[in-house]
């Protein structure tokens, strides 16, 4: 007998209690620190890692919930796991932050600052963050290797972005090229396509008369953007539109600007769509661009970078864009060269981080070639996914991945910003010759130099180190690029540079490619994209094998969460009021594979955002708590006899087969990344099978030292494989109820397993598998009469107004087989239906006034002679019927009547249709009780 006592569980569960002391014992044990040289086939997940703006959200809860889920359970299933955590730098969102903090409280622009004494501040910044992020993580029992906590500017990953850099420069897919970009006026830098997030804007369409040359008459063109005309360079029109035929080869006036432009003939022109004359800016709209190339005309960029329009505007030098194109308007207006103004609704891209719009912006910048004939990144990221070797899940998502790599152009990598990895190109004027290069730089493989074919220009490339830039001698310096690489060419390294790459570390070894990444659909272009494409360049291999795409969450009324928005929450304030446990378990019971979560947010009593959801995971925690205080009270004095299988009774036989089905189902749900449907496979086991049933069936054997052993053992046994199947949900309270079931119960195995004791911590303990042994059909279906029987005997109480406790008696009628199951059973079902007396027999006959209930083929009757006032009964019920025929004729006739059907709102006709179904199913069960008792 093991006499071990266990401290007193307190009554309810209070997760800031435990919570702190669970993750130290995690701490002391070093469970989570991973080690290339242990055994077990590898598991790696890299952390997508939070940008160190600010506080996690809850999409970072959720996210993180679902990583952690995966690792944990991978971890307890005996593979060498590793959860890489770290942190972005996020390049334009953490400098903007900074920049607008400094600017609120001290009046100063970065350049007032200067650029060393910002990047120190935004440091500062980020030490701040970055802890607290950590804390988050920690809080919400986020399982990583904290020990290999990893920043994408660390030393580590900066030498990993010196190289990729460098061996990109020299295969010659870095090039810098005068292109049109997406400018963010706001951040003063350019933006990737992806990084371009589009709104529906109401503005207008100005339809604008330019002028002939010759002053024989004029041409119509319509724009969004008039601010734009005064870069205008030709007005374009189809050459087969017989229009215009004429006018080509001839010049218009520019008006405002009293220059003459081209009239040009260009297919791409749309005869149908608008005048059929198009104003042609090729320094600030794509197309136009490509026109301008073709034709080529000059490009005039009248913008500063702030979006203030510059000298080549004229006049207007010195106004914002939108106060430009005001005064413009009122211009032409004056000059009645406005031919009409119509309203016009269209998309208009927008910064994905300043949310400002964007401007098409001639600029000097640096690319990434993606479709270089002997060097094709886009094309081998696309054949990963093609060819199986990334997975997506839900399987939908690879579409969006394939269409995007189909449709890719050159990624701009440069920003003109000061936080970030600084561009390892160093200047050399077009004086240098080659002799001269070849002197400083000739014979040395970690530098890589070439000349720009236009300009002249030398660049020069350093593998790692900076260059002193005299180098050149002879009075001449080369002068480093000042601009920073764009935030998510480092993002694409993650999972290698974290892993040690360029060098063979055991890590990358061992844990390379990394498993599943977890993370939202808006970045799969932005990010999952670039790091399948620097994987397969840098390492020759993908970077992760499974991407596993959760939902979006959103509040009540379908709007995006945000801090901005005022409706996010911040999961530290649910674990706060909640319990990390149960925001861990809301939020992986909502992941489907549906896009988005819908959340109401409300406010607490302390002011702070949160959600009623929530209160499905304290339930459930608290629900759980108690199950294993109930459980606890029941296994002292536990044997460690073995199990003798031939005193195992029907409910032992079924909970043993029910617990080994729900093994096999959850863990099936975690292969398939089905975390809704594993914690609802285990949450119905857990509520249903184990507490509602087993539980309660167990009580009156548990009371008896002879009869105790064997219920005694199976509690233990079945409580042990609930906690390890939800310690990946909810990691805390099942570690907590783990070292207390290590009290009482060192060895929990059956005779269908090795007798070991359990593991120090459930955190390591071994992951659940299916015991053949235990899979009982018969005992399944035999299990399921019995519970019918009793449902039904319950729903009788329920529809007559039976107290639960009255003692009741059950007449059976059934066919032999069943008979002799229900007879063995008879016991059970005394016990759970609180009956006299059950008897069951083929020939039943129904005694007089009796309720009936037919389930799975069997007749259940239960006499109400001497159990309620059989008269009084029966007058009730009459006159209730008799209300409810009243309300029936009325509805019926209202329903009838066709005026009422041909004018009422549709949802008005078909409430009452619903309120008349309602009427006729209580009134078909109220006759059924009259005739029960008759």
């Amino acid at each position: 007998m093991n006499q071990t006592q266990t401290p007193d569980l307190p009554p309810q569960y209070d997760p800031a209690g435990f919570e702190a002391q669970v993750r130290a014992l995690w701490d002391r044990g070093s469970y989570f620190h991973a080690d290339p040289a242990a055994r077990g086939e590898p598991y790696t997940i890299v952390i997508p890692p939070p940008n160190v703006t600010g506080a996690l959200h809850m999409g970072h809860g959720l996210d993180n919930t679902l990583q952690d889920i995966l690792i944990r359970w991978r971890r307890m299933q005996g593979r060498n796991t590793l959860w890489m955590p770290g942190t972005d730098h996020a390049g334009i969102a953490t400098q903007t932050v900074v920049e607008k903090r400094i600017l609120a409280e001290e009046g100063k622009t970065r350049h007032q600052v200067g650029r060393e004494a910002l990047v120190r501040r935004i440091w500062q910044w980020k030490d701040q963050y970055e802890a607290r992020i950590t804390g988050q993580l920690k809080s919400m029992g986020c399982s990583c290797d904290w020990q290999r906590q990893r920043f994408t500017l660390d030393d580590l990953c900066a030498r990993a972005v010196r190289h990729t850099f460098f061996r990109l420069f020299r295969d010659g897919l870095i090039y810098r090229g005068k292109r049109l970009v997406n400018w963010d006026p706001a951040t003063e830098t350019t933006l990737a396509d992806d990084e371009v997030e589009y709104e529906t804007v109401h503005s207008h369409f100005w339809h604008i008369r330019y002028p002939l040359s010759d002053g024989s008459g004029h041409v119509i063109v319509a724009t969004t953007r008039p601010e734009t005309m005064l870069g205008d360079t030709a007005v374009a029109v189809n050459p087969q539109d017989p229009r215009y035929q004429a006018l080509i080869g001839r010049t218009v006036r520019l008006p405002l600007m009293d220059r003459d432009i081209p009239i040009i003939g260009d297919d791409y022109v749309d005869r149908q769509t608008g005048t059929g004359c198009l104003k042609v800016t090729p320094a600030h709209d794509f197309n136009d661009w490509a026109i301008g190339q073709r034709h080529q005309l000059p490009a005039i960029n009248v913008l500063e970078p702030n979006g203030t329009i510059n000298a080549d505007g004229g006049k207007y030098a010195g106004l914002d864009r939108f106060e430009a194109r005001k005064r413009i308007v009122a211009d032409l207006e004056a000059l009645g060269l406005v031919e009409k103004i119509e309203d016009y609704t269209h998309e208009v891209g927008h910064s994905y981080r300043s949310h400002v719009p964007i401007e098409p912006y001639l600029s000097d910048q640096w690319y990434v070639s993606v479709k270089d004939e002997k060097h094709n990144l886009a094309q081998a990221a696309s054949e990963a996914v093609s060819s199986g070797r990334v997975r997506f899940h839900p399987d939908r998502y690879a579409q969006t991945y394939l269409s995007w790599l189909e449709n890719l152009r050159d990624w701009p990598i440069s920003r003109q910003l000061w936080w970030g990895h600084r561009i390892p190109i160093w200047y050399a004027p077009a004086e240098v010759t080659d002799e001269q290069m070849q002197k400083a730089f000739g014979g040395r493989s970690d530098v890589a130099c070439r000349r720009d074919t236009e300009s002249g220009t030398w660049y020069v490339c350093p593998c790692e180190g900076e260059l002193s830039g005299d180098e050149l001698g002879n009075g001449v310096t080369l002068q480093q690029d000042p601009d920073v690489l764009d935030t998510w060419f480092s993002s694409a390294l993650w999972p290698h540079s974290t892993l040690g790459w360029p060098e063979a570390t055991d890590e990358l070894k061992r844990y390379y490619p990394t498993s599943t990444l977890v993370t939202a659909r808006e970045i799969i272009t932005l990010w999952v994209s670039r790091m399948v494409m620097m994987g397969l360049y840098n390492v020759g291999d993908v970077p992760f094998t499974d991407v596993f795409i959760h939902a979006v969450i959103l509040d009540g009324k379908g709007q995006r969460m945000s801090k901005s928005k005022g409706n996010g929450i911040d999961p530290v304030d649910i674990i706060a009021a909640y319990g990390a446990d149960a925001m861990r378990f809301t939020l992986a019971q909502m992941t489907t594979e549906s896009q988005d979560i819908r959340m109401p947010v409300e406010k607490d009593d302390q002011g702070r955002l949160t959600s009623s959801r929530f209160d499905i995971g304290r339930n459930f925690c608290n629900k759980f708590w108690n199950a294993a205080r109930f459980a606890f009270l029941n296994l002292a004095e536990f044997s460690n006899e073995p199990l003798d299988r031939s005193h195992l009774l029907l409910e032992d036989r079924w909970i043993l087969s029910r617990l080994t089905g729900t093994v096999a189902e959850a863990t099936a749900a975690l292969e398939g990344f089905r975390f809704h449907d594993c914690i609802e496979t285990v949450y119905n086991f857990f509520w249903s099978d184990f507490c509602d049933w087993y539980l309660e069936i167990t009580k009156p054997r548990m009371r008896e030292a002879a009869t105790r052993a064997v219920p005694q053992k199976i509690l233990a046994y079945a409580l042990d494989r609930l906690l390890r199947l939800l310690h990946p949900f909810v990691p805390h309270i099942t570690e907590t109820l783990w070292q207390h079931l290590n009290a009482l119960v060192p060895d929990r195995s059956l005779d269908a397993e090795a007798p070991a004791p359990a593991a120090a911590a459930c955190t390591v303990a071994p992951w659940p598998e299916p015991v053949a042994a235990f899979r009982d059909a018969d005992a399944e279906t035999d299990f399921a009469l019995v519970q019918a029987t009793i449902r039904a005997i319950r729903n009788i109480r329920a529809r007559m107004g039976i107290a639960p406790r009255t003692p009741l008696a059950a007449a059976i009628k059934a066919a032999p087989d069943a008979v002799a199951r229900l007879l063995a059973a008879a016991d059970t079902i005394s016990h759970l239906a609180v009956l006299d007396s059950v008897a069951a027999a083929v020939d039943t006959a129904k005694p007089p006034a009796s309720a009936t209930e037919v389930v799975e083929g069997v007749e259940v009757y239960v006499p109400l002679a001497g159990v309620i006032d059989l008269e009084t009964e029966r007058e009730r019920l009459r006159k209730r019927i008799a209300e409810q025929e009243k309300f029936r004729d009325g509805s019926q006739k209202k329903l009838s009547n066709e005026n009422f059907v041909a004018r009422a709102k549709p949802e008005v006709v078909q409430a009452e249709r619903d309120r008349l179904d309602k009427i006729n199913a209580e009134l078909a069960a109220l006759l059924a009780n009259l005739k029960d008792l008759e």
